[in-house]
């Protein structure tokens, strides 16, 4: 059972290096008893299948995760070209078997530059996306025939690794690196990739290395941080992800009062610092004024 919640426990980011055959929400079960605290949330679901960098926030940090999950990400795959399967991924039930023998690497080089830069991708049908209130993937469970409407995506790098021909050469191994914006899904990539080529594909492996300037550099793992738990302090975990900016005692009190003030150097949000180091508030400019957005503290 989580320990009695402590109304002075201190806040921070923890960045996480989630193993695989777990949840998200399982990660945050376990912080929230090594924290000692149930107010503990995450940012971008990563599926049991995958491992990697998850964003996990602790107390005043919660409210930092509506804006971490519009970060950039990068992923390591391996995606799995001769196959389709039901989910997308290799935890599905295999549904077709293709022959890859003609695909060529010129023909898988074009078909992932193809898929390279702002691009039109329909969400996997076994996603988390909301339909009419109720989730896509409880839907596909419950034997629906679900199609979700494609969004605008950017894939800012999609780079091959190393190919590899496995079992006899029936199936074509492809790792890669990926580089991508907030609502890519690597599945549905993968699934594309084998489509571009007409042979079907789905993901085998997924690792997540970054979220924002986060890296797998700055991550522990559940056994490391139960042996020993840390976190980013919240204003250190702001200067990690927005553009900082050090403020006046007056520009602390005017947005402390949700006032507007001089306006950011840059059109990105913008974490605000007292002249203690304190995180004050992100900020946006409107016009010609930056407005808070959140504000952490108040004086």
């Amino acid at each position: 059972m989580p320990k009695a919640v402590d109304p002075n426990a201190p806040s921070g980011l923890v960045v996480v290096d989630k193993p695989q055959g777990i949840t998200s929400h399982d990660v945050v079960s376990r912080m929230r008893r090594l924290a000692g605290t149930r107010k503990v949330g995450h940012a971008g679901t990563l599926d049991p299948m995958a491992t990697g960098v998850l964003l996990v926030g602790v107390n005043k940090a919660t409210r930092l995760l509506t804006y971490l999950v519009g970060q950039d990400k990068v992923y390591e795959a391996t995606i799995r070209l001769g196959e389709t399967t039901s989910t997308e991924d290799a935890e599905g039930e295999i549904l077709q078997r293709r022959y890859v023998a003609a695909v060529t690497r010129q023909a898988l080089d074009a078909a992932v530059e193809a898929l390279t830069g702002d691009i039109q991708q329909v969400p996997s049908a076994v996603s988390a996306i909301k339909v009419d209130g109720k989730r896509s993937y409880q839907r596909v469970r419950d034997g629906e025939e679900v199609e979700l409407p494609a969004r605008p995506v950017t894939i800012k790098r999609f780079e091959i690794l190393d190919v590899r021909r496995p079992e006899g050469g029936r199936t074509m191994d492809v790792d890669v690196v990926v580089e991508c914006t907030s609502g890519t899904y690597i599945r549905a990539l993968a699934r594309d990739l084998g489509e571009a080529l007409s042979v079907g594909g789905h993901l085998t492996a997924l690792r997540r290395t970054s979220v924002g300037g986060f890296g797998l550099d700055k991550a522990a793992t559940l056994e490391e941080l139960a042996e020993r738990f840390e976190m980013l302090p919240l204003p250190e975990a702001a200067r990690g992800l927005f553009p900082a900016r050090e403020l006046t005692a007056e520009e602390v009190n005017e947005l402390g009062f949700g006032r507007r003030i001089e306006a950011n150097a840059t059109a990105e949000l913008t974490a605000g610092f007292a002249p203690d180091g304190r995180l004050i508030a992100l900020m946006n400019n409107v016009k010609d004024k930056a407005k808070p957005e959140l504000v952490f503290e108040t004086r």
